[in-house]
């Protein structure tokens, strides 16, 4: 039995002041760890105190993004090896913001993840289609490429520690979601990739989140589907009552 998992990506969003005060707010109040995993993905500059305000509760604390080598001349960028420093055990790898806008590949989500996984950070790696691509049907092809090419050269127990957000890049925030049929059909079809990739006893045991437009009110549909694991959660995840409610209801 997979455990669900509900990870919120804050992006650019909050001040110092606001992330503390929602982690105050969720800790002691989300189901237990036991039942569901609940995270949340805040900028850089925040994880530590953020980890710290944590404390022993069920909250992990995540990366929005990290590069593939430990140090360099990479100005900007944010080492897996500091995160690891840090006690940070998560990371958002690929999502199509990164993709489009700075130029992530598949080659650089695989690289990402192989370092992820070198320093035991849980890469939670993004696929997902455009609207585009989607009218064209093209949503199989799409996501079955950026699986396969950003878990290339993974071991059996590397694939098993990866978490997938399946997240077409039309539903992300644009109040549009994939219906949960829909959304179920195409992580099903990742996880046939998967077993391709790996095994059936791998796939099965790997996670596949949602991501688009998920809130309190459309959760119940999603969770309730066979290969839907949990969810990658935007706008709802900066409300400390609406994280609760989408934890409450996946465990």
């Amino acid at each position: 039995m997979r455990k669900p998992f509900i990870a919120g990506n804050w992006k650019m969003n909050k001040t110092h002041e606001e992330a503390l005060a929602f982690v105050k707010e969720v800790s002691g109040q989300l189901p237990s760890h036991d039942q569901v995993e609940t995270a949340v993905c805040a900028p850089a500059l925040f994880l530590k105190d953020m980890k710290d305000a944590a404390g022993s509760s069920d909250l992990q604390v995540g990366a929005q993004n990290m590069h593939f080598e430990d140090s360099g001349a990479f100005t900007g960028e944010i080492s897996p090896l500091v995160l690891a420093d840090l006690g940070i055990q998560l990371a958002i790898i690929g999502h199509s913001e990164r993709r489009e806008m700075f130029n992530e590949t598949d080659q650089t989500v695989n690289e990402k993840v192989h370092a992820a996984l070198s320093h035991g950070i849980t890469p939670i790696v993004c696929v997902g289609e455009s609207d585009a691509e989607r009218e064209n049907g093209e949503t199989e092809l799409v996501v079955k490429r950026q699986v396969e090419e950003g878990l290339k050269e993974l071991s059996h127990e590397q694939a098993k520690q990866v978490v997938i957000a399946y997240e077409p890049i039309w539903a992300i925030g644009t109040g549009k979601s994939s219906t949960a049929e829909d959304a179920d059909e195409t992580c099903g079809q990742i996880r046939s990739v998967l077993s391709s990739l790996f095994s059936t006893d791998v796939a099965e045991a790997m996670r596949i989140q949602y991501g688009g437009s998920v809130k309190p009110e459309n959760i119940d549909g999603y969770m309730a589907k066979e290969n839907i694991d949990g969810a990658l959660v935007g706008g709802a995840s900066l409300k400390p009552d609406d994280f609760i409610k989408l934890a409450e209801a996946s465990s």
